[in-house]
Order: C-alpha cells, then structure tokens, then sequence
C-alpha cells in the first residue's frame, strides 16, 4: 500500500510532508492550486471538504495535518518522530502537537481569509483582533523554548514539526516581526533541517 498526500504549497499539508521526509518513507505527492476547491474543482470527488491535506493509505482516508503526522508515526519506522506512551514527557508531547493547530493555526487561518483570501477593509479589524489572539497563545511556547531547545524528550518529534509549521505560517502572515527572540530562533533552526528544506522546495518545484 502506498501513502498518498495531496498538498498545496504552504498549507497545514506542509507538516505530514516534512513528516514523510523526516522518515524517509515512500509516498505519492500530488500538489494542487491553493485554494483547491476553487481552482481545481474536480480535487471535490477526492475530498468532498476540498482542503489539503489529504492523505490516504490503504483504506485509510486522512484530513488533519497532526493526525495524520501522528498517524505515520505509528507506522514502522515512525518511531523515531514520537514519544512512547511510557515517557515523562507524553502528556507534553500530545499537548504540542494538538496545541500547534487547535490553538495556534486557527486563529491564523482568519487572518489569511480577510488579508489574502478576501481583504476587506470592514473586515480588517477582525484580521488584527486574531492576530493579536495568535501571538498571545504563543506565551506558553515562548516560555518553554526560553529553557528547551525541542518541545518534548529533548529531541526532535513531529511536535515540533506541528509547531514550527505555525510559526512557519504566521511568517507568511506578516506576524513573525512580534515573535520573542527565543521562537524566532527556533523557526530558523528547525527550518536548518534537511528534511524541511526538501519538503518545502519539493512542494513549490511540483507547484510551478
């Protein structure tokens, strides 16, 4: 059975591809115009919702960027992005990597719809209230990167892939300028790893 993620450049999608990078696993990446369900309305018969990710293997039908991150951990070889459930640091772990789009990536999505998607002069003040919502929720990630360098068992997992994705986005969003020092750094630094950088450049060369 082959995994299969549809994707488009810099959507939440980003995250299980530098996922399957990450391990090295062997999938089919289909990428599509940004927002499919208006640029390419047939993507509608594959995924009735129209949004990326989606991912597939076997019977498996897939939709959420941290599940499906979560998911290909539980695959062999996946280990290695995850916390066992014995670890200190479970709890912490599962918090990060549902915290990431929960928290930190809905409010953004507002954001993109009423500066980028749909700009909107009367919406504007929307905009601005859930950007400053955004940049409030990260309080609890800029206090633990002041003494960290990973989010949960000292080392790298697909928490940090769900996270620096959000930071990642808020980036694109124009937010990154109000980031504290510390969360700057550490978007740079795990945008250094090797796997990010192929997914990220994978992504746009299939795009263009």
């Amino acid at each position: 059975m082959t995994m299969k993620l549809w994707h488009c450049v810099g959507s939440r999608s980003l995250r299980p591809l530098w996922a399957l990078e990450e391990l090295g696993m062997a999938y089919e990446l289909e990428v599509l115009p940004f927002p499919p369900r208006v640029f390419q309305r047939d993507y509608l018969d594959v995924n009735v919702l129209g949004t990326v990710p989606y991912f597939t293997h076997g019977l498996v039908e897939m939709t959420e960027s941290c599940a499906i991150c979560h998911y290909l951990t539980s695959q062999p070889g996946g280990d290695e992005l995850a916390l066992p459930s014995d670890h200190p640091d479970y709890g912490q772990w599962l918090n990060w990597l549902y915290h990431a789009d929960a928290t930190l990536t809905f409010p953004q999505t507002v954001v993109l719809r009423y500066t980028v998607l749909e700009p909107s002069e009367a919406k504007k003040p929307v905009a601005d209230d859930y950007a400053k919502w955004f940049i409030a929720r990260l309080r609890r990630l800029n206090e633990h990167l002041e003494r960290h360098e990973y989010l949960a068992g000292d080392r790298f997992t697909i928490a940090d892939i769900a996270i620096t994705y959000a930071l990642h986005f808020g980036e694109t969003l124009n937010l990154a300028e109000r980031y504290k020092p510390q969360t700057l750094a550490y978007l740079h630094r795990m945008r250094e790893r090797a796997a990010f950088r192929r997914a990220d450049a994978l992504g746009r060369s299939a795009a263009d």
